[in-house]
């Protein structure tokens, strides 16, 4: 009984303290919601903004950064579009930005990924790129940038503090799979051109090359791939867009001129029905068989290239079903740094068609296989897919 009696005296004062609490919470909340002096109707020409800062200066507990509310309050505008394309870019994001489409940078050139847990790693090292020659490889871990431990800090501030442009050369602190003890680098930043399109010589004279993304740079290595296999003999090209988000409407066009007849590459249409076109002149179509090899994955640019293809029946479209995304964005620049990225118009294929959210139909339908969507990277002798866009050359 005695225990019981404790028990329910512990109970009951917890109910009290629970009640004093709550209590507590509501009156905060009654107090803010009817502040000394009226609200947002007695204020006469404050406007909301004005008036919800006022609030948060008077009564929020810690230090607001005003500089971060700002930038919020801009991206939370966008963000009211429930557009999953428009977005406002912060300087340090719109820096980034530019750095992605104009396909070089000042850096060491390596890609890296955050997992779950919140370690870094390097996904990529660019060939010939400082990373690569002084040592890094893909799978190793980032533990210290210029001695400082990283270890909790997110993706973004760690590339920042790669790049600082004051220091140089960065010294990483690597763990490696396999080694015991840390790996300590120097790496000089230089240059970084963006390796963009990869390309080699399969069996039989067919050539292969892999578009990553349409940026700056992406037609003058295309058309680099493109002589280094004509120079080896090519006789039958797979152009490979799988897992390529898009880029440069522009870009995505130069390439298309090489490959198409004369005639229409894309058009869009804005809200107000104005019509833009982008038309190929002809004067190199492709003469050797080609393959567009495409998956869930290729998006935008991608799907410009492969319903131009496709609607021109000059290559065969091998994978599974495109992205879908059949909108057009403009970026414009704010003038302090920071930028509005917006949806502005719809694009059509050459007959007419708007694919977003439905996608571009492959003419040869073939699923990766799941043990190689488990295994994540594969050779090209693994790649089902791709042997099937070889299948399907060969029988030209």
């Amino acid at each position: 009984m005695e225990s019981s009696g404790k028990f329910l005296k512990g109970f009951v004062l917890g109910l009290l303290l629970m009640a004093l609490v709550s209590a507590g919470g509501f009156y905060a909340y009654t107090t803010l919601g009817q502040p000394k002096g009226g609200g947002l109707a007695d204020k006469g020409n404050m406007d909301k903004i004005t008036y919800l800062e006022s609030l948060i200066d008077t009564y929020y507990l810690n230090e607001a950064d005003q500089e971060k509310m700002k930038e919020g309050m801009y991206a939370g505008l966008v963000n009211g579009l429930e557009d999953p394309y428009s977005r406002y870019y912060t300087v340090e994001e719109y820096g980034t930005l530019n750095e992605e489409t104009q396909g070089h940078y000042e850096g060491i050139g390596v890609v890296m990924q955050q997992s779950d847990e919140g370690l870094v790693t390097l996904a990529r090292c660019y060939e010939g790129a400082p990373g690569e020659k002084s040592g890094l490889k893909a799978g190793d871990a980032i533990y210290k940038v210029n001695g400082e431990e990283v270890l909790e800090m997110d993706l973004a501030t760690v590339a920042k503090k790669i790049k600082d442009p004051e220091v140089n050369p960065v010294h990483l602190t690597i763990a490696r799979e396999g080694e015991k003890d840390y790996l300590e680098l120097d790496i000089m930043k230089e240059e970084v051109k963006v390796p963009v399109v990869s390309h080699e010589m399969l069996a039989d004279q067919v050539g292969y090359i892999a578009i990553y993304e349409f940026t700056d740079v992406t037609f003058e290595q295309y058309q680099e791939a493109r002589r280094d296999l004509e120079g080896q003999g090519m006789e039958k090209l797979v152009i490979d867009l799988r897992d390529n988000p898009g880029g440069l409407l522009t870009s995505v066009c130069d390439v298309l001129n090489t490959i198409l007849p004369k005639g229409l590459i894309v058009y869009t249409e804005d809200k107000y029905g104005n019509r833009e076109e982008e038309r190929c002149d002809g004067t190199t179509p492709i003469d050797i068989p080609l393959a567009v090899l495409v998956n869930e994955n290729s998006a935008s640019a991608s799907e410009i290239f492969a319903g131009a293809v496709k609607d021109h029946q000059v290559g065969t479209i091998v994978g599974t079903v495109t992205y879908g995304k059949g909108v057009v964005q403009t970026i414009k620049d704010l003038g302090d740094g920071s930028a509005l990225k917006l949806t502005i118009s719809n694009y059509y294929t050459p007959s007419g068609v708007n694919i977003n959210g439905v996608g571009i139909e492959p003419d040869e339908k073939v699923e990766l296989d799941e043990s190689l969507k488990e295994k994540g990277m594969f050779t090209r002798q693994e790649d089902n897919q791709l042997r099937k866009a070889v299948e399907v050359l060969s029988r030209q």
